[in-house]
């Protein structure tokens, strides 16, 4: 048993073949040269030691040698998450180790190998990041460990980090990174600004003192008699109201954009909007649609919320269909009672393609507040603004034009019907969706 372990670890390195081609050199030359022959028998009778003593070293029992991967089970979606691998070792002297990490094959990487050399007794952490683009169960086997001495003529291979079932969720660090907006009234890449509110609250708070500057059509004459002094009704934003995400699973949505598909996207964004709708007491809610109805999540506030919303969301898959509104506005019909804000995900590439949707939608916006969230395609604004060179490259940034073209002129005409609109480049979604649930909450559309 033990033999067959040397046998399926034992590896030889470049240096054995060029040390066997060197004795078979010289035995060439002895034999040409007419050199005494126990010269080139010496120099293989060494060469032979010198492979013995890399193989006794190596595969020695007393010396031990271990690395583990530190992993999180839940990593992710478009993010670089850290891992890190844990080696030690007890051989006498410095190894030289290369790592080949058994990657799941939804990350299709190639760079998974590390070499270094690492002193004996001593913990060593090789760190790397991981950015998935998927969603999903991604399987991690071995750690192949490859293991050589100063030599170098005899490796030794072992298998470490056992296997591990990682599962990639949406972009759960997007929330780390955006909860101060649950907090500021209007959040922009280059800062925070503050929007003037428009109307007035009905949801009533605490009665104050009044001070300067405070409305006087909320003076509380009753506490004012009691008091002897002047007081006014404190209002807050109304609380409570229904939020729901709308997410198109079609096939226009399985875009791609700088590796994540634009269905992802959305789904990042959900997740943020989702986490500061609940941070402001709204209930939160999630629908997914394409030729069929998908998830359903009732809107609500309750703590579990957030993570109900996040496991519906690592379920999404991309359907290639096209997307049915007529469905989609039957489910809002039979299963959205009240009044809410409608945060559809979807994209039209042309504007026949979103005046065929466009019934469908002004039905949706006739029962509640809907914003529709659409793409613009960054990579045919920037070839609509290249110089043309030929005529060609005319005709090419011609075409791009017209399509960049055609997206402002849905949103012209979303807004001529009634309907809110929001195109933004796939990168800023999150922000620019933040930023407008916001400001229809400060301005009290809802």
């Amino acid at each position: 048993m033990r033999n067959n372990v040397i046998i399926q670890q034992l590896y030889f390195g470049t240096r054995f073949y060029w040390l066997g081609l060197t004795c078979a050199g010289v035995f060439v030359l002895a034999w040409l040269l007419e050199w005494p022959l126990i010269i080139a028998q010496v120099f293989f009778l060494l060469s032979l030691s010198l492979v013995f003593i890399d193989l006794v070293y190596l595969f020695l029992p007393r010396h031990r040698f271990t690395c583990t991967r530190s992993l999180a089970s839940r990593i992710s979606n478009s993010d670089y998450n850290p891992v890190k691998l844990m080696l030690w070792h007890s051989y006498p002297l410095p190894v030289h180790i290369r790592l080949i990490e058994e990657f799941p094959e939804q990350l299709q990487a190639r760079s998974n190998t590390y070499r270094g050399k690492f002193t004996p007794y001593k913990k060593h952490d090789i760190q790397y990041q991981l950015r998935p683009v998927d969603r999903g169960d991604y399987q991690f086997g071995y750690t192949i460990c490859i293991i050589g001495t100063q030599l170098g003529l005899i490796k030794r291979r072992r298998k470490a980090s056992e296997p591990q079932l990682v599962k990639v969720y949406p972009s759960f660090l997007q929330l780390r990174q955006f909860q101060l907006l649950a907090q500021t009234a209007q959040v922009q890449e280059q800062g925070t600004r503050q929007l003037r509110k428009i109307g007035h609250s009905l949801e009533f708070d605490h009665i104050k003192a009044y001070v300067r500057g405070d409305d006087v059509r909320a003076v509380n004459w009753k506490a004012t008699a009691r008091r002897a002094d002047l007081m006014v009704n404190s209002y807050v934003d109304e609380r409570s109201q229904q939020v729901y995400c709308v997410i198109d699973k079609g096939r226009l949505m399985k875009m791609p954009f700088r590796g994540l598909s634009l269905m992802d996207y959305a789904i990042n964004s959900t997740l943020v909007l989702a986490s500061v709708a609940l941070h402001r007491q709204d209930r939160f809610g999630l629908i997914t649609f394409s030729h069929r109805s998908g998830e359903y999540v009732n809107a609500d506030k309750k703590p579990g919320q957030l993570k109900i919303v996040q496991e519906a969301l690592y379920r999404i898959n991309t359907e290639f269909y096209e997307s049915d509104y007529e469905k989609l506005y039957l489910q809002l019909r039979t299963q959205v009672k009240q009044r809410s804000m409608i945060v559809l995900f979807t994209n039209f590439e042309s504007a026949a393609g979103m005046r065929r949707q466009l019934p469908y939608l002004r039905l949706i916006a006739r029962h509640h507040l809907l914003l529709v969230v659409f793409f613009e395609n960054t990579e045919l604004a920037a070839l609509a603004d290249t110089p043309a060179a030929n005529l060609n490259e005319l005709y090419t940034n011609t075409i791009a034009g017209k399509f960049v073209f055609d997206k402002k002129m849905m949103v012209r005409e979303l807004t001529k019907h009634g309907i809110m609109s929001l195109l933004t480049p796939p990168e800023e979604l999150t922000i620019q969706a933040v930023n407008k649930y916001v400001e229809l909450k400060t301005r009290q559309a809802v």
